[in-house]
């Protein structure tokens, strides 16, 4: 069976991330899950859902051709059929519309398989918010990563700084606030750690050391040397 590590946790947690420089470093497959809800969100308002605004969003969900490229840069190229969607997908409004439909149980029915079918050999990093309590449930390695609420809205603001499109960080705080409300309590797959996941708190920490504690408890798994 291809080994997976889930890696799942809040917003702005750092897990997309992390999960790419573990990806990156055990030369492992890479699934954003959150870049699958967002793209269903990004698909249907640039398509338009006609009638039934869920089963919409599931046909979305079925139909549209999704692939992720690493760019020149290094960094992630995510292509919805041949156009780059990548700001697109990675837009705030989008990730708040992206919750929302994250919460139709339809809609995670029709991405389950298609985020399973990424655990390819020799192995899987698998970020999210279900990963290890939903979608890879017998992962032998399932990490929950989080951070407390103000230096995740700290994150996301210096992110998009950097973009040249920083908003206001309290408007953000209070995004980040409402998203963990709906996250973790939402009927279907409400955001939590699994039972067995080792959860880290990447508060104050640099990337590189969220990183090496991974790698640490992989190698304590037996899943890498």
């Amino acid at each position: 069976m291809t080994p997976v590590v889930a890696v799942d946790g809040p917003s702005g947690s750092g897990k997309g991330t992390v999960s790419r420089l573990l990806a990156r470093r055990l030369g492992w497959h890479l699934l954003d899950s959150g870049a699958l809800y967002r793209l269903v969100a990004v698909a249907a308002s640039r398509g338009g859902v006609p009638g039934d605004e869920v089963a919409g969003h599931v046909r979305v969900a079925e139909q549209m051709q999704v692939r992720f490229e690493v760019a020149p840069d290094g960094g992630e190229r995510i292509l919805l059929g041949e156009v780059d969607v990548t700001a697109d997908v990675r837009a705030e409004q989008t990730g708040q519309g992206a919750s929302r439909v994250a919460a139709w149980p339809a809609v995670r029915d029709a991405l389950m398989q298609r985020q399973r079918d990424f655990a390819r050999d020799p192995g899987l990093i698998a970020d999210g918010r279900d990963m290890g309590t939903v979608v890879f449930p017998d992962a032998p390695l399932k990490i929950f990563l989080t951070a407390s609420a103000d230096e995740r809205a700290r994150r996301r603001y210096n992110q998009l700084k950097d973009k040249g499109s920083a908003g206001s960080l309290a408007a953000l705080s209070r995004e980040i606030a409402e998203r963990d409300l709906r996250d973790s309590t939402r009927s279907v797959a409400p955001l939590r750690p699994a039972s067995d996941a080792f959860v880290v708190d990447s508060t104050g920490m640099p990337v590189e050391a969220v990183v090496e504690r991974v790698i640490e408890l992989g190698r304590a798994r037996a899943l890498w040397r």
